[in-house]
C-alpha cells in the first residue's frame, strides 16, 4: 500500500494515545514524578447518561426510551453507568471523582467550535494556536525532544516543541513515506526541531506491532509513564459520543464509547503499578446532552456535562459540583443541563497540582488571567 496521510491515518484505531514531556532537564530537582493523562472523549459526552442523578420523575419520564434500568451505587444522589466497571473500582479504593454540572465556556454546540476551545482553553473558536496543557507544560519547564507518530499532534498540546507521541500502525517501519508525512507536518518547526525529530524516529523501533485497540494503548502508556526518565503527560482520543440516534442506555452507542474509556482506565491501573499513585487522569468534551431524548431516541447538543476524575492523586471519591437541578426553569436554555463551573477550572487546578505550579500563575499565563476557581486543595492530593 502507498503510505500517504490519508491512507496512514486511515491504518489508526478511534483512540488515539499521545506522550509528552520526555528528556526534562528539571528531574533531578522534582522530589517525585507526577504524571498527568487526558482522555478526550469527542462529540459530546452525555454526563447524565455516564453519573445519571437519582429518582428523578422528570428526568426519566424525558429518557423513557434511554434510561438505565441498572446502574452502579455511587453516592445516595448519584449513580453511575454499569458500562464504567473499572472506574467503579477505583471508586472504592478512593481513586475515582467526579464534578458534575460543568462544562467550558461554550455555548454554540458546533463540535468544531467546541473542540477546538475544549483543547485551547479560549473563548473565541480558532482565535489560539496553541493548547491549555501544552502551555501549562511549556510553563512548567517541561520541553519535550520527542517527536509526533500519529499525525497531526493534537491541538491541546501544542505549544511544547518536540513532543513525543506513540502509535502503532500495521506497517514495516520506517519508510520514506513516512518520514515525508512527519517532515510536512513539522514545517512550522525549525530545521534543528525537524533534524532532531527524523533522527529520533530512524531510531525507534516501528516494526512491533502492538496494537491499537484501548487496552494495547493503555498498557504501552503506563509502561512509559511509570518509567522514572519517561514521559510525564499522555493524552488519549476516543470518538464517536455524538448519539443522535439509537444512544441506548445500559446497552448501545453511548455505553460502548464509555467502555473505550473504562478500558483505558483499566489498561492503566495494570501497567503502572507504583507509578499510578502518583498519576492524575482526566476527562475533556466539548459539551453535554439535551436533557430530553429526541425522536430517534438519542440526544441533540447540549451544554453541562460531568468530568471524570481518576488516579491515586485523587484526594477523596466523590461526586462535586453545585447541582443546578432539572426542573425546567433550572436548565439552560430550558433544554440543558446547566454549567456551575467552569470545567478550565478543574484543568487549571490539575495542572498546578500535577506540575507544582502556583495556581495565579497557571490562571494568568495559561488562561489568560481569566477569572477560575482553585479547586487544587479539594480535588487533588499534593
Amino acid at each position: 500500500m502507498k503510505i500517504n496521510r490519508r491512507n496512514f491515518l486511515k491504518t489508526t484505531a478511534i483512540t488515539s494515545l499521545y506522550f509528552a514531556g520526555f528528556g526534562i532537564p528539571t528531574f533531578a530537582d522534582i522530589k517525585k514524578k507526577k504524571n498527568l493523562i487526558v482522555i478526550m472523549l469527542r462529540g459530546g459526552m452525555d454526563g447524565l447518561c455516564a453519573v445519571p442523578i437519582k429518582d428523578d420523575k422528570n428526568f426519566e419520564k424525558l429518557r423513557s426510551k434511554i434510561n438505565l434500568d441498572e446502574t452502579l451505587k455511587l453516592t445516595s444522589d448519584f449513580d453511575l453507568h454499569p458500562a464504567l466497571e473499572n472506574f467503579k473500582s477505583l471508586w472504592d479504593q478512593n481513586n475515582a471523582s467526579v464534578f458534575h454540572a460543568t462544562s467550558i465556556p461554550y455555548k454554540e454546540r458546533s463540535h468544531f467550535e467546541g473542540q477546538n476551545l475544549m483543547m485551547t482553553g479560549g473563548r473565541v473558536p480558532y482565535k489560539h494556536k496553541t493548547g491549555w496543557l501544552g502551555r501549562g507544560m511549556k510553563l512548567a519547564g517541561l520541553t519535550g525532544n520527542g517527536l509526533a507518530l500519529s499525525l497531526p499532534m493534537p491541538l491541546l498540546i501544542r505549544g511544547v516543541p518536540l513532543n513525543d507521541n506513540y502509535y502503532p500502525i500495521r506497517s514495516s517501519l520506517p519508510n520514506k513515506g513516512l518520514l515525508n508525512i512527519i517532515e510536512g507536518e513539522f514545517e512550522q518547526y525549525s530545521e534543528s526541531d525537524l533534524s532532531a525529530t527524523l533522527s529520533m524516529v530512524r531510531k525507534r523501533k516501528f516494526n512491533s506491532y502492538a496494537g491499537n485497540n484501548n487496552s494495547s494503548l493503555a498498557r504501552e502508556a503506563g509502561k512509559q509513564l511509570s518509567d522514572p526518565n519517561g514521559p510525564r503527560v499522555a493524552v488519549f482520543q476516543v470518538e464517536e459520543f455524538d448519539t443522535h440516534a439509537a444512544q441506548g442506555g445500559v446497552h448501545g452507542t453511548h455505553a460502548d464509547c464509555l467502555r473505550e474509556y473504562d478500558q483505558i482506565l483499566r489498561g492503566l491501573k495494570a501497567s503502572m503499578g507504583s507509578a499510578f499513585k502518583d498519576t492524575l487522569i482526566l476527562t475533556l468534551t466539548e459539551f453535554g446532552r439535551t436533557i430530553k431524548q429526541n425522536g430517534g431516541n438519542g440526544t441533540e447538543h447540549g451544554y453541562g456535562t460531568a468530568v471524570l476524575m481518576a488516579g491515586g492523586l485523587i484526594k477523596k471519591s466523590e461526586v462535586h459540583g453545585d447541582w443546578p437541578g432539572l426542573k425546567r426553569k433550572e436548565l439552560f436554555q430550558g433544554r440543558d443541563l446547566n454549567a456551575t463551573v467552569d470545567a478550565r477550572s478543574i484543568y487549571a487546578s490539575a495542572m498546578s497540582s500535577v506540575f507544582d505550579l502556583d495556581f495565579k500563575r497557571v490562571q494568568k499565563e495559561v488562561f489568560w488571567g481569566e477569572e477560575l476557581q482553585n479547586l487544587s486543595d479539594k480535588l487533588f492530593k499534593a
